[in-house]
């Protein structure tokens, strides 16, 4: 796999702390397929690269200068932020997350300045929480790519949402179209 043209991290590096390993090689870029079956007689497949941002892992702090919350420090490229244990958890879920965006029960939604999500009850301890995943979708060197710009627990619910099917994103994409508005 070929990723060069890509701008965004394309191999995340674990995360270290008190001699613990968090591996992050789940956030690797990497290519998913899918299959748009609405049509029998005119079936497309659609080839993203998707790629995933340092806030699926990480979190804001209000306290940076203390020593805790320096030992937890993850600096990426453009920016550093604390090292989140609960959303790093959840995010070992996102590469299957974002393998079902295709799959009628995955939600869809319009998350607001051109952003989609999808909704998803998990958890790692078997609680029921609503996980919020915030992609983009674009083309970037005539390849189609999803970048997850964010995902983490929504413990108060997510409100009223305006369904998009991820097919119609994808199809508006690929034929060089305006993406759904809400």
């Amino acid at each position: 796999m070929n990723f060069n043209t890509v701008n965004e991290v394309i191999a995340w590096k674990n995360f270290i702390l008190n001699g613990d390993i968090y591996d992050l090689s789940h956030l690797n870029a990497h290519w998913v397929e899918y299959l748009d079956q609405r049509d029998e007689k005119n079936q497309i497949t659609y080839k993203f690269i998707v790629t995933y941002g340092l806030h699926c892992f990480t979190k804001d702090s209000d306290n940076f200068y203390s020593e805790e919350s320096q030992l937890l420090m993850y600096s990426a490229p453009r920016e550093s932020r604390q090292f989140n244990f609960e959303r790093y958890q959840l995010s070992k879920q996102l590469p299957s997350i974002i393998k079902s965006l295709g799959d009628k029960e995955t939600l869809v939604c319009h998350a607001g300045y051109g952003k989609f999500a999808t909704v998803k009850i998990l958890d790692s301890n078997g609680k029921e929480v609503d996980y919020y995943v915030v992609f983009a979708v674009f083309t970037e060197v005539k390849k189609l790519r999803l970048h997850v710009q964010s995902a983490y627990p929504k413990y108060e619910g997510i409100g009223k949402v305006k369904k998009v099917g991820f097919f119609v994103i994808a199809k508006k994409l690929l034929d060089n179209k305006k993406l759904p508005k809400p």
